[in-house]
């Protein structure tokens, strides 16, 4: 336990710190963690039958990547991204020359594992720039609300949890817990709201109930995953709380539906 909590508190500090120093730094904190995260995958859905294509895999995400910073930092079209097509189409052919089991189930988890795990973080980038240049509200606001349904669940759930929420793939988690992240979610929309005024309450309010949702059913989804190959972390890199998405699992779906949400509010 008190590695777990060490651990937590400077990885919480090194995290909030590269989101507020400036854009470079959070753009520094995007990479590392798109790239680990996309790793993560790999090692864990690699077997004797199925071998994603690693390096393939990891030039598919800095192809998206590296045009999505330079469109945000220095104003560049978008369209860049496209950049990304080729790198697609050389995972296919370099499945040619592999001479694998399964080439098919390889390309898959390539391609997936660049969905599942390194393209949830470009919507969480993009939050930084939503009003054109680079702001910390959002994304600070998003970690925060994030980790306090976090918190709020692990709380309720251990002192209150009793009916459970989805014991196929995650055992431990109950109604009661999500209830209380839930809480904790809206109590801090509802406390950035009054320090972050480019929202009016009723949409961080949303985006905590957004959060706290889309959240739960992330980490229940990584839950799954690791459930099917048997595996209970995703990695070791941070002691006493397993991997990067093990940490993050909760962004993997909330974030898109964040950025949804606001771009369709017209932030």
């Amino acid at each position: 336990m008190k590695t777990r909590a060490i651990t937590g508190f400077i990885f919480a500090a090194v995290v909030l710190a590269l989101v507020l120093i400036n854009a470079y730094t959070f753009t520094a904190l995007f990479i590392i963690i798109a790239t680990l995260c996309t790793i993560e995958f790999y090692k864990l859905v690699k077997t004797g039958d199925v071998k994603p294509q690693l390096i393939s895999g990891l030039l598919l995400v800095l192809s998206i990547i590296i045009p999505l910073i330079i469109h945000f930092l220095e104003d560049k079209p978008i369209s860049n991204l496209l950049f990304c097509v080729p790198f697609v189409i050389l995972v296919i052919i370099t499945e040619l020359y592999r001479n694998h089991k399964n080439p098919f189930h390889n390309i898959a988890y390539t391609i997936f594992g660049v969905v599942f795990a390194a393209i949830p973080f470009c919507f969480f980038y993009a939050l930084a720039f939503g009003d054109g240049q680079y702001s910390f509200h959002y994304p600070l606001g998003f970690i925060l609300m994030l980790w306090s349904s976090d918190t709020g669940a692990y709380l309720f759930g251990i002192t209150l949890g009793k009916h459970r929420l989805f014991e196929r793939h995650s055992p431990k988690k109950s109604w009661e817990g999500f209830a209380g992240g839930l809480i904790c979610s809206m109590l801090a929309a509802f406390i950035l709201s009054i320090y972050f005024a480019e929202l009016p309450l009723i949409h961080w309010l949303v985006i905590g109930a957004i959060i706290a949702s889309a959240g739960t059913l992330g980490d229940l989804s990584e839950s799954m995953l690791k459930r099917s190959l048997s595996t209970k972390d995703s990695g070791s890199f941070l002691p006493g709380h397993g991997g990067f998405l093990d940490r993050f699992d909760g962004l993997l779906l909330a974030a898109p539906l964040v950025f949804v949400y606001l771009h369709l509010i017209g932030m």
